[in-house]
């Protein structure tokens, strides 16, 4: 199955200077697709850090969406860093240098200086051999090489350009696979009682992910999770998901462990619209 992973630089995100909003917005734009982000991963602006970083997802396989650091401040590292980990150097794209001198007559700004021209695009110098994506918030593009899409840090620029991205590259890959999540809470249990159960249901059921998420309890709220707790439960494809947690819960009864299933989330598909 196809992984996607997300880079997001920027040390303003790092700093709290401000809050990351494309994690949960690339999850939601994956999800409505039946779709899944494998891993999340947060640089600061560092050209060193990002070149390696990008050196070790370029030689695998999956589809990375990178957030951030494509403009031409000095501040912006990332078409840098790209390009060092490809091994090849910058150069301007011809369809991004039209597009940016399109938007520059658009601004009407008066005359710019060979000096200013020159600064601006520099935005459209990608590595080489890279593909333009399109933006259609002020026509400045980002770019895709080796199944690695760039696009600005923006959220009002870089998320139609995901979505682009999705619905040009990967069509066919949308709720291909339909998968579901059944869970439990099990009541005053350790998870070290429980792991052997688990490690034997992923065990004999490929394919299925086992889950535990520890709580203290919470004593404000109402209900069993005020309780200290675990949330127990499967994940997968949809034919072996009741399987799974059919296995599971006769598991937890073989422990003698309290339990109480999570009736209003069960069997819920993982790629349907913020609920996975």
């Amino acid at each position: 199955m196809t992984a996607f992973g997300l880079i997001v630089i920027g040390d303003e995100i790092l700093s709290g200077k401000r809050v990351d909003k494309h994690l949960a917005k690339v999850i939601e734009l994956l999800a409505v697709r039946g779709l899944q982000l494998s891993w999340a991963s947060y640089l600061g602006d560092d050209r060193s850090a990002i070149a390696t970083a990008l050196k070790t997802s370029l030689a695998g396989e999956d589809v990375v969406f990178c957030t951030g650091g494509i403009g031409a401040t000095p501040d912006d590292h990332t078409r840098y860093a790209a390009a060092q980990a490809l091994g090849v150097e910058l150069q301007l794209h011809e369809t991004a240098k039209q597009l940016i001198l399109e938007r520059i007559a658009e601004l009407r700004q008066g005359v710019l200086t060979p000096e200013e021209i020159r600064q601006r695009l520099k935005m459209g110098e990608f590595p080489r051999d890279c593909e333009i994506i399109p933006n259609p918030y002020n026509k400045i593009p980002g770019f895709s090489i080796k199944r690695h899409y760039f696009v600005p840090g923006f959220p009002v620029m870089a998320w139609p350009m995901i979505e682009w991205v999705l619905e040009t590259h990967f069509g066919d890959l949308f709720h291909k696979n339909s998968w579901e999540e059944r869970a439990m809470l099990v009541f005053e249990t350790a998870e070290s009682t429980l792991t052997p159960l688990m490690e034997r249901i992923e065990s004999e059921y490929h394919g299925v992910r086992v889950f535990s998420l520890p709580s203290v309890g919470d004593p404000t709220r109402v209900g069993s999770r005020s309780r200290r707790h675990i949330e127990l439960g499967v994940k997968g494809p949809h034919d072996l998901v009741s399987l799974a947690y059919t296995a599971l819960k006769a598991g937890v009864t073989l422990l003698h462990a309290e339990y109480e299933e999570l009736v209003n989330e069960k069997k819920r598909p993982i790629g349907e619209a913020g609920r996975a």
